[in-house]
């Protein structure tokens, strides 16, 4: 509720979710409604304020470092603090390191999390990027994800509680996606030691999620299965592989000019590969309308989570490496064909819908295009999101499927230091350009 915007403690009454499944014995309401009527006519407001709090330390005593840690570990995990994994202790020290990545002060709020309502401040966007092992040149990246799930039109209030196993999904384009070591290739949807901004930064969107936001499994985030991400989805536009005349995705989506440091917020719940490249030796026009159809065969899946974008929003990303952007670039495709043949090819006949019982849930939440046959999965083509990213390999393309309202952009905005912490970073963790792997 404090989520909300309302007072974090308005009268409530409690009941298991169990409760209000169909069927249910409402008995219990019944029974009880003298709480209601008390609650209704009595609550007054207890005086707390809505301010965000100055950060609480805790200390913990050992005769060692290697026990301080296990002690520190143990602390967070009964406090239900972290994710599951260890976590680096948030020590004073650390954070003020890490604040030196923002060029705002530490205690300006960014706005609240739901559900709980906790305050999010840049300063609380450090604490958890310490807690999931981040760097100082992360945190602008950090603070405008930040902004961009708490910004009203993101519906993060009811995605963050979603039963779906939403997870935010964070684009990063500009020259800071390089700086900062973020993968736009192999592997950028990570494990990949060679480039951890990715894991660190969605690591600690996460950590907030839950700290501020209580987002805690069966409590405060219904999601039945979880998003199978401990460190969300954040990764960079591959802009260097970019066909020309093909817009980076801040500038086509947002608006920002060319180069532009910023952020992309989409909420997704699933992923899928896709077999993109044909079995046989096929003629490249072949190759890649094959292809195609089963992108859009994929996307036809309808698997709902798309009404939820369906007017504004989108119904998902589509990830297609440099080199199969370069060789349908090549073949005449440009973005705009591209989303105009997968949202044509896409649309489910209207018998599969009734079939399901889809028809029912688009009545619900995109009436306007119930008599629509065959459906199209989301109002117009441009609604869907399309990524160069991925390594330099033609076979696959992969599929995010959406659970997003509107896709949310965000400035980055970074210290007048931040080439003294790049360079601090090369020193650090070694060059980060492609010439100078570990």
């Amino acid at each position: 509720m404090s989520g909300r915007g309302l007072a974090p403690d308005a009268s409530m009454v409690v009941f298991p979710i169990s409760l209000f499944l169909p069927g249910s014995d409402l008995t219990p309401l019944r029974e009880r409604k003298q709480e209601f009527y008390e609650g209704l006519t009595r609550w007054a407001p207890a005086g707390g304020s809505a301010e965000p709090e100055s950060s609480r330390m805790v200390s913990v005593d050992a005769a060692t470092y290697e026990e301080a840690a296990v002690k520190a570990g143990n602390l967070v995990l009964a406090n239900l603090w972290g994710d599951g994994l260890p976590v680096q202790p948030a020590t004073k020290a650390r954070v003020d390191w890490i604040l030196r990545g923002s060029p705002l002060p530490r205690s300006h709020g960014i706005g609240k999390f739901p559900p709980r309502g906790g305050v999010a401040t840049v300063e609380g966007c450090a604490i958890a990027l310490a807690m999931a092992g981040g760097r100082p040149e992360y945190l602008p990246v950090l603070v405008a994800a930040v902004e961009a799930f708490l910004d009203p039109h993101s519906d993060s209030d009811a995605l963050q509680a979603d039963s779906g196993s939403v997870f935010p999904v964070i684009i990063v384009n500009g020259p800071i996606a390089r700086q900062i070591r973020l993968n736009s290739g192999f592997g950028c949807l990570g494990p990949d030691p060679q480039h951890p901004a990715g894991a660190s930064i969605g690591r600690a969107l996460r950590l907030m999620q839950q700290n501020l936001g209580g987002a805690l499994p069966g409590i405060g985030a219904m999601a039945m299965y979880g998003a199978m991400r401990y460190t969300n989805a954040v990764f960079a536009e591959d802009e260097e592989g970019l066909p020309q005349g093909w817009l980076a995705h801040g500038t086509e989506r947002h608006g920002f000019g060319a180069g532009t440091n910023s952020v992309s917020l989409i909420f997704a719940n699933g992923v899928t590969n896709i077999k993109r490249r044909s079995a046989i030796k096929e003629t490249s026009e072949g190759d890649v309308l094959q292809g195609m159809h089963r992108i859009a065969d994929i996307l036809r899946g309808a698997q709902l989570g798309c009404l939820v974008g369906y007017r504004e929003g989108t119904p998902g990303v589509l990830l297609i490496p440099q080199v199969v952007a370069q060789l349908m670039a090549g073949l005449g495709w440009t973005k705009h064909s591209i989303r105009q043949f997968l949202w044509e090819h896409s649309r489910v006949p209207a018998e599969h819908l009734r079939r399901s019982g889809a028809r029912a849930w688009i009545e619900i939440q995109a009436p306007e295009s119930l008599d629509l046959d065959p459906w199209p999965i989301a109002s117009k083509p441009g609604n869907l999101v399309l990524i160069v990213a991925g390594g330099a390999h033609p076979t696959n393309a992969y599929w995010l499927p959406g659970c997003c309202p509107n896709v949310i952009g965000r400035p980055i905005r970074v210290p007048e230091s931040f080439d003294c912490l790049i360079a601090a970073a090369d020193r650090d963790i070694g060059c980060g350009s492609q010439e100078c792997k570990i």
